[in-house]
């Protein structure tokens, strides 16, 4: 009986001092491997969470960007004179230049113009506003001249690109304002047929179409404006 009481004791300290004696270090090797790749995982997931909240924070500005412009330009051209108000195409594009002749004020008020310039500088799109205008006199002087006491309004920023094309009835669109004049010179033609003598003359330009290219744009933007509705 005594060497199996022996065998026993001796197994218990076996036992005893093994579980003292705690992880190995191999053990412990292993397990700040797993928790390195698990922190690895870990900051990568967080990583693509937060880039991805850039992301669409920074869509989301350059939409309400965008629709602050393209609302701009619909109200300009919602408001935009005839060509019979101004004495020459009311709506002309040239360069990087989108000019409007509009009309401006409320209700009950004399009637007065204002010219409008959508210019592109260093990538930023900036809308001009000429004073109101009252006279003929002033108009020209308008048309003529440059924007340096206008309102100027930066609209937005980061633009690669930007073109305009106008819809002209019984041509197309066209970037050619030879091509809009020839029409105001053929309307003018036909009021002078005795049965339309009374008629107004038709708008030379009933479409407008305006494209933006960003660098945060894969394809630019191209929105069409009615004139004068």
């Amino acid at each position: 009986m005594k060497p199996t009481v022996h065998s026993d004791r001796r197994l218990a300290r076996h036992l005893r001092h093994r579980s003292i004696g705690g992880f190995t270090l191999i053990e412990l090797m292993v397990a700040i491997a797993i928790l390195a790749v698990i922190a690895v995982l870990s900051w990568r997931g967080l990583d693509q969470i937060i880039r991805g909240r850039q992301t669409i924070s920074s869509a989301m500005e350059d939409e309400r960007v965008f629709a602050q412009l393209f609302d701009q330009m619909r109200v300009d051209t919602r408001q935009a004179a005839t060509d019979d108000e101004v004495g020459q195409p009311a709506i002309s594009v040239g360069g990087a230049t989108l000019q409007i002749v509009r009309n401006f004020g409320f209700a009950g008020d004399p009637p007065r113009l204002q010219v409008v310039r959508y210019g592109v500088a260093n990538g930023q799109v900036t809308r001009y506003a000429s004073p109101p205008i009252g006279n003929v006199g002033e108009l020209r002087r308008a048309l003529r001249g440059g924007t340096g006491d206008w309102n100027a309004v930066p609209l937005i920023g980061g633009v690669g690109s930007i073109s305009a094309r106008l819809y002209v009835p019984k041509l197309g669109w066209t970037t050619q304002m030879a091509d809009v004049e020839a029409e105001i010179r053929r309307n003018d033609n036909n009021l002078k047929v005795p049965q339309l003598g009374n008629a107004p003359l038709p708008r030379s330009v009933t479409g407008l179409e305006v494209s933006i290219g960003a660098t945060s744009l894969h394809v630019p933007i191209t929105r069409v404006f009615l004139i004068g509705e």
